[in-house]
């Protein structure tokens, strides 16, 4: 299956000047997270500027389905009354989380750590992609699964620990997402969890635990690592959450203000959390005219406001050691360094791989598509920009919402249009980017 049951396919043209203040959807890994520490939480949660897209509809829906009280008080405001840690109710039904890996592998975490049975499930994506190496560890602490697809994939069931267990893992992979469970299911466990990378994946589980009153500390291990140590047993708190605007949506808006000729946007609350803004750091680094201002913060995590103005870009070399921060936006840099002037190669994407689809070579089939030379060898994305796209090409998204609106930020600015074959999976992340970005000025049909 390469596309939705109802594919909605679009068009995007070369565009007028693009502009306009505007503000992204709220942070889908904050989303998450707050609905789930919420849950975990003794008392109320409020939270505002939730992401209301599929994939976090869907951890809400678990978190009610796991016994804690869930409920859209207004536009994007949300409460949550929730259980207490490991206070998980056993659900009547499978949850079922979409498209949704983030969602997925942080409630099994969660579950882990709960005397609890649970089937975990999802869209035919998320059927396909590897959850083995969040339950080795979640296996140790001394859950068990019951039953699985070939390769420990989805639909599984998932036997919580009884008595869990504290460990110190060593993370394989620089994965926000491995260390989150291992540290939700840390919480039910007396003692110390401790969880070790050798290079630093993003610390929003870290953040948020302490904002909801976990004692948890973060320190340096070798040259680019963390060891994360948490103090199991916490009672844990309800607190408001601010949720800021999603760095990796507003990459979209932002790399189209530099490619689309006359263009000036202001981006509003944007996250500026280091391990989240390494688009920010390359496309300055490539020439791009952006002015940040504002800064604040809420929860432990900062934010600012952006102005992108159209910007020549050259050719850059992106280290592997950036790939943590910013794993999410390689796609629509690769259409920034196609329009560049200048080969950009970069480094270290083996992570893209084991996405919503073989994002690396899904990348590579986009722009190859509309006439961008590019090469993949081994882990490494190769672009030659020539200052322009010839366009014209028809895109296989395979249910991947970043494909669908690289894409169409291609086509913007591309000689000829750029067709996508569906962009229904747009709705999982960021369900008004086509009308937001009309109301920009771009050209879509």
């Amino acid at each position: 299956m390469t596309h939705s049951a109802d594919p909605k396919p679009l068009e995007a043209r070369k565009s007028t000047a693009l502009h306009g203040e505007v503000r992204v959807p709220g942070d889908k890994s904050i989303s998450h997270r707050a609905l789930i520490l919420g849950a975990l939480s003794v008392g109320e949660t409020t939270i505002s500027g939730l992401l209301e897209g599929e994939d976090v509809l869907n951890t809400a829906k678990a978190m009610q389905a796991l016994g804690a009280q869930v409920a859209r008080t207004g536009e994007f405001a949300w409460k949550v009354n929730g259980v207490g840690v490991a206070g998980f109710a056993q659900p009547q039904a499978p949850l079922d989380f979409g498209n949704s890996g983030t969602g997925c592998r942080l409630v099994m975490g969660t579950v882990a750590g709960c005397p609890i049975t649970a089937q975990f499930d999802g869209d035919a994506s998320l059927r396909s992609r590897p959850m083995r190496r969040v339950l080795d560890p979640l296996q140790l602490m001394g859950a068990s699964v019951m039953s699985c697809a070939e390769g420990g994939r989805l639909p599984l069931t998932l036997q919580g620990a009884r008595d869990p267990l504290p460990i110190e893992y060593r993370t394989p992979v620089a994965s926000a997402q491995i260390k989150s469970a291992v540290l939700l299911a840390g919480l039910a466990a007396p003692g110390v969890t401790t969880v070790i990378e050798s290079e630093a994946s993003r610390d929003h589980t870290e953040l948020m635990l302490r904002h909801f009153g976990a004692t948890i500390s973060s320190q340096p291990e070798g040259a680019h690592g963390r060891r994360i140590a948490l103090t199991g047993q916490p009672e844990l708190r309800g607190a408001p959450v601010v949720v800021p605007a999603d760095p990796s949506s507003a990459a979209f808006p932002m790399v189209a203000a530099l490619l689309v000729p006359g263009s000036d946007v202001v981006l509003t609350d944007v996250m500026t959390n280091p391990l989240r803004t390494g688009l920010f750091t390359t496309l300055q680094e490539m020439g791009a005219s952006i002015e940040i201002s504002e800064l604040r913060g809420d929860a432990g995590e900062p934010m600012a406001k952006f102005r992108v103005k159209a910007s020549r870009l050259k050719g850059v070399d992106v280290p592997a050691a950036r790939a943590p921060a910013m794993i999410d936006e390689y796609l629509v840099l690769a259409v920034a360094a196609a329009f560049a002037e200048g080969t950009t190669r970069m480094r270290g994407l083996q992570e893209l791989r084991v996405k919503e689809s073989d994002r690396l070579e899904a990348t590579a089939a986009m722009l190859r598509v509309n006439g961008v030379e590019v090469a993949i060898e081994g882990d490494d994305l190769i672009v030659a920009g020539r200052g322009h796209v010839p366009g014209g090409g028809l895109v296989a998204t395979h249910m991947d919402h970043r494909i669908a609106m690289s894409a169409l930020v291609m086509g913007l600015a591309s000689d000829q249009p750029v067709r996508v074959d569906d962009t229904a999976f747009i709705a999982t992340s960021f369900p008004d980017f086509v009308p937001m970005m009309r109301r920009l000025g771009a050209e879509f049909a």
